[in-house]
Formats: structure tokens, sequence, C-alpha cells
């Protein structure tokens, strides 16, 4: 345990006591969002991020101690142990170095020099290696050769001992590591279009003769590249300046005691490195760069992801959702205030009915009867059309926006929906979730698979249990973030809350059924399912608002509520106090005057709970959500022919990549900003300066009208 620890200190820059702390408080079942919150002083003010790569860096070390203790078992069965190879197990940082360790005694199919040992050509071959000349070499290798072992003359044996010293050259650990580092740093990746390949729209053309050192290669140029690689599209190749990696396998082979001196050895290395350790580290190189690559694409699908988890919901509105069709009509939702929907229609507005002035009828009246003035349409098929007949609706101050329906069928279909709405329409429920998605993106987005949702970089072409395992980890430091409110969230929500799983929300949700409201955060103890652990992780992140539990509208945990009684008495406040407007604002001034040394002396809090405990006594209920623009409405349509290059224009970022970002600008079309135009300075990778859901001001600078392609830039 200490020297995880010490190796966790030394990896990642943090401060001993607070590894430690955490580690101990992950062993004890508390979460991530939990311990970020609500345990800073044990851990120094850690943030999710921080005890996330602890966490991830705890997991790796336990597995790299438990395969070094495998290996040690396995070698000492064999009669193979021996103090030198324990001094090196002790020493490796890696699994890839352990592993490198263990490939000499691992179980091989039968090879070359497997047959030469069969013969009996080790000690010939342990002779080469003591580095004697030629001519030794030859009049050595007179005494193997046997007719009987199919040694049938000098050449033979010399062949067999060179085939086994090769093996061992291949096999050397040190040898492998260096060589793995020089090629990561020096080797160069080629690729080129094969000759009966079929690339119709040249997908892969910029990779048809494509050069670049393995240490410079973009990220996503590796995953197409790939790509084109399993739809034989292309041959890929690595290349490395083999006098160089030879002077680094004589480097290593001395450093071991052995002497280059005879030209055997000299063949036997280059063949080694030709024959058996280049083909094998090809294969590493490749693994590792798409490993990396598809780290990298997954890191940009959960930064995409959360962005737009924390887009700005469109509070106390009613709202008019349309999943739009053709021949089956488009779908039409409303839902109330608080998303619980309120009835459907279906309207033809749209070839091959055509009943336009029905349809308007239909419209208007829903309209009108529920007070509506927005309408959500999905951007799927007949998305246009329909907005443009939405545009065209003869009623006045009505507006409407163009709602991403990625995974709204994913949803529709899904038992959670089922179970939400068991008498509607596939369709139908697809049209409440657009609408449901406008006014609260994070309710309606939770009961979707992540990876549905379209904010991705090849995201079918990475691991997906990893890329689930991290989406779902987004989802849940983003709930967290946000709180839920325990008496209207649904069970797809609720289960994201810390230490809440799936069971328990559904419990959670049979309860309110049955029982009402919740007044106080204690109740929820009441719940099947709910022990003292489930309520001390997951009772701060539940929130309401209630005379009987006014800290349930904060995120002060009931742990806490007693230092915050003693802050707000100290000022001539009580709990009720921030209930009430006219006295919220009056304790706004007053609190800000506290002497935090004070409190913190007197009553025994420490500095983050304070702080924590007088940021949410200011600002109770507050949504992080609410402090971001307004989604961008619309209430004309504008098409493809309209766009001028040089045009200044409103968008919302819709998908960010490695080379740029892709701009909804109300038409069916996405501009690209791309990376050089997303600032006048230099900069790493978009997401530095970008993220999905954000509100830009951008300008036209290229249109390519034959591939309806537009060219956007931020440098007005």
């Amino acid at each position: 345990m200490d020297n995880i620890i010490k190796m966790i200190v030394r990896d990642l820059k943090i401060k001993e006591k607070s590894v430690r702390t955490t580690v101990r408080l992950l062993n004890d079942g508390n979460t991530i969002p939990f311990i970020a919150r609500y345990r800073k002083e044990q851990t120094g003010g850690l943030d999710e991020t921080q005890l996330r790569e602890i966490n991830g860096k705890n997991e790796y070390l336990k597995k790299l101690i438990l395969r070094k203790e495998e290996i040690k078992s396995i070698l000492k069965k064999k009669n193979k142990l021996n103090t030198e190879i324990i001094k090196k197990l002790d020493q490796v940082q890696t699994l890839q170095e352990a592993e490198d360790i263990y490939r000499p005694f691992k179980e091989k199919r039968e090879t070359r020099a497997t047959k030469a040992i069969e013969q009996g050509l080790k000690p010939l071959a342990d002779y080469i290696s003591e580095g004697n000349l030629d001519k030794q070499i030859e009049e050595k290798a007179e005494d193997f050769v046997s007719a009987e072992k199919d040694i049938y003359n000098i050449e033979d044996a010399v062949q067999g001992a060179f085939d086994i010293v090769a093996d061992k050259i291949s096999n050397n650990s040190e040898v492998r590591k260096t060589l793995r580092a020089a090629m990561k740093n020096n080797s160069i990746l080629t690729t080129k279009k094969k000759k009966l390949s079929k690339d119709i729209k040249n997908k892969y053309e910029a990779y048809y003769e494509y050069r670049e050192g393995i240490n410079k290669i973009p990220d996503h140029s590796i995953m197409a590249i790939d790509r084109g690689e399993n739809e034989d599209i292309i041959n890929v190749n690595i290349l490395h300046e083999r006098e160089d990696m030879y002077k680094i396998i004589k480097g290593c082979l001395l450093s071991e005691g052995i002497l280059i001196n005879s030209e055997i050895i000299i063949e036997i290395i280059m063949d080694a490195f030709k024959r058996l350790i280049e083909p094998s580290l090809n294969r590493e190189l490749r693994n590792y760069l798409t490993d990396k690559a598809q780290k990298k694409a997954i890191s940009i699908f959960k930064e995409n992801l959360r962005s737009l988890l924390l887009s700005s919901p469109y509070k106390n509105h009613k709202i008019l959702g349309i999943d739009p069709g053709f021949k089956s009509g488009c779908k039409v939702a409303v839902i109330d205030e608080m998303s619980d929907f309120i009835t459907n229609k279906t309207i033809y507005p749209h070839p091959p009915q055509n009943e336009k002035e029905r349809a308007e009828e239909i419209l208007i009246g829903l309209l009108k009867k529920y007070e509506i003035d927005t309408i959500a349409i999905g951007n799927g098929t007949a998305s246009r059309e329909t907005e443009s007949f939405v545009s065209n609706l003869p009623i006045d101050k009505i507006k409407y926006i163009i709602v991403n329906e990625a995974g709204a069928s994913v949803y529709s279909a899904s038992q959670t929906a089922i179970q939400e709405f068991p008498d509607l329409d596939v369709s139908v429920r697809g049209a409440i979730s657009i609408a449901r998605r406008l006014q609260d993106p994070l309710s309606e987005l939770v009961k979707i698979d992540p990876r549905s949702i379209g904010v991705g970089q090849y995201q079918h072409d990475v691991d997906q249990s990893l890329l689930k395992k991290s989406l779902k980890e987004v989802v849940e430091s983003v709930v967290n973030q946000v709180w839920v409110n325990l008496n209207t969230a649904s069970a797809s929500l609720l289960r994201y809350v810390s230490g809440i799983n799936s069971t328990v929300a559904h419990n959670i949700v049979k309860y309110r059924q049955t029982n009402g409201e919740f007044l106080k955060r204690d109740e929820i103890k009441e719940v099947y399912g709910v022990g003292a652990k489930t309520f001390e992780q997951s009772s701060g992140f539940l929130r309401f608002f209630s005379v009987k539990d006014p800290f349930a509208y904060t995120s002060i945990h009931p742990e806490s509520y007693k230092e915050a009684e003693q802050v707000l008495k100290e000022i001539s406040y009580s709990p009720h106090d921030i209930l009430d407007k006219e006295k919220l604002n009056k304790l706004r001034q007053d609190i800000e005057k506290i002497d935090k040394d004070y409190f913190m002396d007197k009553y025994q809090i420490d500095k983050f709970t304070l702080k924590d405990i007088i940021k949410n006594l200011k600002k109770p209920g507050i949504d992080p959500r609410d402090q971001l623009p307004d989604p961008i409405f619309k209430n004309e349509i504008m098409d493809f022919e309209d766009l001028k290059v040089g045009m200044n224009l409103k968008g919302t970022v819709r998908n960010v990549v490695d080379f740029g970002a892709f701009v909804d600008i109300g038409i069916k079309q996405s501009g690209l900003i791309h990376i050089s135009e997303l600032s006048h300075k230099y900069i790493n990778h978009p997401l530095d300066v970008i993220s999905v859901g954000d509100i830009v001001l951008v300008k036209i600078i290229f249109i390519d009208e034959k591939r309806k392609r537009i060219s956007l830039s931020r440098k007005l």
C-alpha cells in the first residue's frame, strides 16, 4: 500500500497526505462526487479530476503489483526465479515492462530457436554470446555436428546457435524497452493507397500518400488511418533507421557483458531486429498509437457530452414539440412547465398529403389553447420543411428552435419510454422528448445511452466498454454538479446521484407515488434500500423547496446543518429566512461581513465547509446552468442559398472535434470553424477555446455550393 501511495504521489505530483486520504475514502465506499464536495478538508481541496486520476492510478498500480506477483509465482514453479529477476520485477513501473521480463519464459509454439535448443545447440549459442571470434566459433561448431540430430555440417550448427541467440536478443527486456522508446521518438509511419482499393467518395484522400513521425501524428489522423486500413483502402507501414536500431541493441548487449567481436553476432543482431523484434514492436507501436488516439477521442466525447448536459434549461415555459415526417405526418406533443405531457396530435403539412390548412388550424389551436409561445422542432427527416411551415404560421409572437434529436428514437423505443407513456405511439414519445430536450436537456438526455447522443468523434471505432464507462462518469459528475430535485426527478436521473443505484432510484419514485412529496431530507431513510451509507453519499445532492427542512433547498449536507444554523444564529437569522426573498437580500449583505476565522475557531468548522455553507446560504436553490445564455430562437427561415461570404451570423456549437467545431447557423448544413479560424492566437486543441452548446458569433469565409459546405471563422 505504501509503495502504491508513493508512486501515485511521484506520478501525479499531489501531496502524500491527500493521496493517502483519497485512497482510504475510496476504499471505504465513498463516491468521487461526494469526496470532491464534502470531504475537501480531508483531501486538501482536491477536485473531481484529481480524484479520478488518483483512483485510476491506484487501480492500475494494484493490477501491476498483482501481475508482478503472478509472474514471480509462475517462475518459481518453473525453477526460473532468481534474485536478478526479482530485482528487475520490483523496479518495473508499467505492465508492459513486467511482460517484457516474463516474455523469455512464456510457453511458446515451436520456433527455429526452440528446435535448435532441442538439438542441443544452446552451449554453442552461449559460446557465441561470450564474444568469441568467427574462426573460434566455427571450430567450436564442429563438436555439434550430428546426423542423428539433423545437424549435418558446421553451417547447420552455427545457424541453429544463431537462431537461439537471435531469439534471446529479441526477448531481452532492456533491448525491447530501449528500442520501444527510440521508435516512439524517431520512427516514421507511412500510408499508401492500395492499387485495387475503392474509395468512391475519396474519404481517405489525405492518406493516399502520407508520411509523419510517430511522435507527431495527430490523434484524429490515427483514427482515420486505422479505419482506412480496416476498410482495405490503404496500406500502413512503420519505417525505422535500422542502423540506429542496431546500435541500440549493441549498446544494450555490451551493458550486459556480451562482446560484439564477431561478424556472426553482428549478423545475429540484424536478423533478430528484422525478423523478430521489428514486426513485434511495430504491432506494439500501432496498438500504442491506436490506444492513445482512442483515449483522446473518448476525452473529446467526454468534454462535448459535459457541455451538452450543462446546456441552459428553458424553464417555466410550456413547449410544443414536433417530430417531423413526410408520409407518416408530423407528430406534435405539448408539455407543461414541469415537463408533464398534456396532449398530442398528428398533422400532415407535407407531401404526399399536403394538408397545410388543416395542419395550421390544429397547431394554432394548440398554441392558443395552452398559451404556448415556443415550438421545438426535431432536426431529422422533413425538419427544414417543417421549419418553413412553422415560420409561415399566421400567428404573432411565436418563436421556434431546431433541436438536435440524436438518440430520441432510441429513447422512444426504450423500456423507460414505454413505462412513462405505455399508451402512446413511439413517434409521439419522440415529440415529447424533443420538447423536453429544450426545457431541461439534462433531465431528458440522461434517459439515453450517451453513445447515441452524437457529439463524439470516431465513437464507433473506440473501445466501447471504456467509452461507456467514461461517459457514465461524465453523466454522474454533471448530475451531481447540477443537483437533483428529490420530489420531481425521474428514476433515470436519480440513478446517477452519488450513492444511489437503479433499484434505489425506482424505490424512491415508488415511495413518492405512494406517500406524496418528501418534506425533509431525513425521510429518504424510509425508502427501502436507503441505509446510512446511501443517505450520507446522496442526501447533499438531493434538493427541494421545503418549509420543514429549509436547508434541503441548498447543497449543505445534513451533517453540517448544525454548523449552518450556528452561522445564521450569529448574524441573527433563522434557517427559514433563506426561503424569504426579502430577508435573503439582507442576509447576503450581512453574511459578507462575518469574521470567518472567528467562526472556524469558535465552532470548529473547517475553512472548506464554512465556505460552502456561506455560498449556499447566499444563493439557495442555485442552478449552475442558469448563468448560461438562453438558446437561440428563430422567427424566420434561412436557406443555404441565402448565405453570402462575409456574412456575420450567430450560431450554436453542436460538436467539437480535433480539427475544429461544427456550428448550427440555422440551416440544414452545419458550418465548420477550422481550428486555425477559432482564435487569433495559436491553440493546441479546439476544446481550449470552444465547447458544445456555446453561442458564438461567426463570419462566413467560404461556401462550397457543390458539396454544400460552409467554412466559418471567429476572427471577426
